[in-house]
Order: C-alpha cells, then sequence, then structure tokens
C-alpha cells in the first residue's frame, strides 16, 4: 500500500533498486571472474578487480539510506523489515563481490601455468552458484516467499559439486606433484564459489523474513559434509 508520504515511497523504492543493481554487478562479477579463468584472460580478470569498488560504494549508499529512513521515518511492520533486511542483504552481496575478486586475482595466477584437468568442473559449479544467487536476488525481488525457500533448499547441490571437485583435485596432486601450487589456487576458488553459494543461501532467508516476518527455523539442507580438509575464506 502506497505511503501518504510520497517521497518516502520513492526512498523505498530506491532502496530496493539499489540492492537490485548492486546484485546485478556481483552476478556479472561471478561471472566475469569465472570467464577469466576459463579463457585464460588476465585482462578480463583485472577488469574484476576493478569493478569490486563499484559494488562496495553502492553497499555504502544502501547502508546510508537506510540508516536515514531508520532515524527519520520510524518504519513499523513490513517497511522496517525491508530496510533492516536491506543492510543485510547488501552485506551479503558485498561479500560475494569480494569472492569474486579473490577468483579473478587466483585466476591470474593460474593462467601464467599448465591448465589443470579439475578445472573444466569449476565453471558447472560456478553455474550452480550463479543461479541460486539469481533466484534469491529475483525472490527479494518479487517478494516471493516460496522461491526463497526454493533457494534455501538447493545448497546442498552446491557443496556436493565442492567436495567432488576437492577430492578430485586432491588425487591430481597427489599424483602429480608438480600441480600442487595450481591445485591449491583451484582449491581456493571452489571453497570462495562455496561460501557463495552460502551468502545466497543467507539472501534467502532473509527475503523470506522480508516478506513474511518469519524465519526458516529448520536446520539448512547441506551436503556432503564429510571429514575433509577445508582451506580458509
Amino acid at each position: 500500500m502506497p505511503h501518504t508520504v510520497k517521497a518516502y515511497d520513492d526512498e523505498l523504492k530506491k532502496l530496493a533498486g539499489d540492492l537490485l543493481r548492486m546484485g546485478g554487478l556481483a552476478e556479472s562479477q561471478l561471472g566475469a571472474a569465472i570467464q577469466a579463468l576459463t579463457k585464460r584472460d588476465d585482462a578480463l580478470a583485472d577488469a574484476v578487480i576493478a569493478g569490486d569498488g563499484e559494488i562496495d560504494r553502492i553497499e555504502h549508499e544502501v547502508e546510508l539510506l537506510a540508516t536515514r529512513l531508520l532515524a527519520l521515518r520510524q518504519p513499523v511492520a513490513s517497511d522496517l523489515r525491508l530496510i533492516v533486511g536491506a543492510i543485510k542483504l547488501a552485506s551479503e552481496i558485498e561479500r560475494v563481490g569480494d569472492y569474486a575478486k579473490n577468483v579473478a586475482k587466483r585466476a591470474k595466477v593460474l593462467n601464467a601455468g599448465q591448465p589443470l584437468k579439475p578445472a573444466a568442473a569449476v565453471p558447472r559449479m560456478a553455474g550452480l552458484v550463479q543461479a541460486l544467487f539469481r533466484d534469491a536476488l529475483d525472490a527479494f525481488a518479487r517478494r516471493d516467499a516460496e522461491k526463497a525457500v526454493d533457494v534455501w533448499k538447493r545448497d546442498g547441490e552446491i557443496d556436493d559439486m565442492y567436495n567432488s571437485i576437492f577430492r578430485e583435485l586432491l588425487t591430481y596432486m597427489i599424483e602429480d606433484a608438480r600441480a600442487i601450487t595450481s591445485g591449491i589456487h583451484l582449491l581456493f576458488i571452489v571453497k570462495n564459489l562455496e561460501r557463495m553459494g552460502d551468502h545466497a543461501t543467507n539472501m534467502a532467508e532473509m527475503a523470506y523474513f522480508i516478506v513474511t516476518g518469519a524465519r526458516l527455523d529448520e536446520a539448512r539442507p547441506k551436503g556432503d559434509t564429510g571429514a575433509i580438509f577445508r582451506p580458509p575464506s
């Protein structure tokens, strides 16, 4: 329902619009970072690294606008959930942008060496992460609680692929010591992708809360998390 003060409605629309624009940039950054890896394109990797600053800038704008709305408009109910949720969503999106930048940095290192066979699975995993991230954004944009739950349930698929690639890389490095350095960089890349999936799932949880005012209380579905070493984020 529109508010009696049109400026307030405009501010809320701007807040949501800035979040979606920020999310679109982060998704593009992820896609470009993976392309930089698969096409061995250092120039594209450099563009991803440089582009992270714009995501940070929009996050700052979202935080400023949300803080202003909280201070001046005294929002309640769904408006309050949107404003508080926007701050949290912006933080999740910013982390995805950071991970995309890290993938681009590691792509440059890998581009200088010989390609590793297990790297062929990375774009497939990245595609799953992009789809999850895109659907989380869409759940927020459409205020679609059902879609948010669907995103929340799909994170386990990414975990399973992470573990599969991890095991393949580990075997590859054991069999050929010359592949260890490149293999470690690839391990960090797939770990970054796995963490992006977690952030997309966090976004879905927040979208669900914004729409319904309730939280998803069930344990989050996770894939096989057998006792394997996980490189730090």
